[in-house]
């Protein structure tokens, strides 16, 4: 049996970049000090991870995908020229707060919060309108990724289905809950509301990290 292809990402060597070959990355790290490379099953996820830091992938396993190099070659890859949005909420309700980031980079352009109370399907829906505006202002061709698929289908009818109750505690949620909905409905805008596909690439990039 044939022995399974493997990528190997270097971070820090003579030259760094993604390789096909051990022998190829060899020679990129040997005699190099606090060399950093790592290997991955797919070219998918290898790339993945060179976009990344390093520290990251150090002596973990997250470079390795739920699904199989079939399954994430008809997926494909993350579309770098965009930003990704993203909640977390402590408790349903609870907490809440929500972030937009440039998705290669992982700079923070915008974050709202912690609220006193809230949802994540809220800071997701929220996180998504803000974002929209944010690139419309922007004037930028960039597409927006998030992974909820409830806050996708939320922004697409114009309207925050939440079964949360408005009260003193959450006042100021609501209030940017209208001002969101309101914009959805005053502005028009041809940025790609795209899922982010979890299981292939990864935690989203505007991931709070409370996992």
């Amino acid at each position: 049996m044939a022995k399974k292809k493997k990528f190997y990402v270097v971070w820090k060597g003579k030259h760094p970049g993604i390789f096909d070959s051990w022998d190829d990355c060899k020679a990129q790290i040997e005699g190099v000090k606090g060399a950093q490379y790592k290997s991955f099953q797919t070219f998918v996820e290898a790339k993945k991870a060179f976009n990344s830091n390093y520290l990251e992938y150090k002596g973990k396993t997250k470079g390795k995908s739920e699904l199989t190099p079939e399954e994430l070659l008809k997926i494909g890859e993350p579309n770098m020229h965009s930003i990704s949005v993203d909640a977390a909420s402590s408790g349903n309700p609870g907490v809440m707060e929500y972030q937009g980031v440039d998705t290669k980079t992982k700079k923070k352009l915008f974050k709202q919060g912690p609220f006193k109370e809230g949802t994540n399907n809220i800071g997701e829906f929220l996180a998504l309108v803000h974002g929209l505006a944010f690139l419309k202002l922007q004037k930028s061709d960039r597409v927006i990724y998030s992974d909820s698929r409830i806050a996708i289908g939320w922004v697409r009818k114009k309207t925050c289905k939440t079964k949360l109750k408005p009260n003193l505690k959450n006042k100021e949620v609501f209030e940017l809950i209208t001002r969101a909905e309101a914009w959805l409905k005053n502005n028009s805008y041809s940025t790609p509301i795209v899922k982010w596909e979890t299981k292939a690439w990864g935690e989203i990039p505007a991931d709070f990290g409370r996992k």
